[in-house]
């Protein structure tokens, strides 16, 4: 069997919120669907029975706190409770996956540990579902 071709080691991606361009603040962004499965095993040995629910998707990011003008931290904060449009390309260039979506803004940490870098971690809800497609 030959080798696979199209994996992706993640760097150069682009994360853009509001059309600004936060990729040099961002160390982790992904999309993360829940697919709710219910099911129930009868007494009979084929008695199965399934339900698969609707897709529910969360957006993970994590990076730095810059909370100053031009920092996501500060955008984020800003826009706390209102929905925000975020698009997420796997690799800078023509021809690459993207994922454009909606989310519900949630403000961020503020502060940290004595002598290290101020970073975040967040998930966010994502409004509806992703639509992926290729960057132009």
């Amino acid at each position: 069997m030959p080798a696979a071709t199209g994996a992706h080691v993640f760097r150069n991606a682009i994360v853009t919120v509001e059309a600004v361009q936060y990729a040099n603040q961002v160390t982790k962004a992904r999309l993360v669907p829940d697919t709710p499965i219910q099911t129930v095993r009868t007494l009979v040995p084929d008695g199965v029975v399934q339900d698969v629910d609707s897709t529910v998707w969360t957006f993970e990011m994590s990076g730095l706190q810059i909370n100053g003008t031009g920092g996501l931290a500060k955008a984020l904060r800003d826009a706390a409770g209102t929905e925000v449009d975020v698009t997420l390309q796997l690799k800078a260039g023509t021809g690459q996956p993207t994922a454009t979506f909606t989310i519900i803004a949630l403000a961020p940490e503020f502060g940290g540990e004595q002598g290290s870098y101020l970073t975040q971690e967040m998930t966010f809800p994502v409004v509806g579902a992703p639509v992926f497609g290729t960057s132009a």
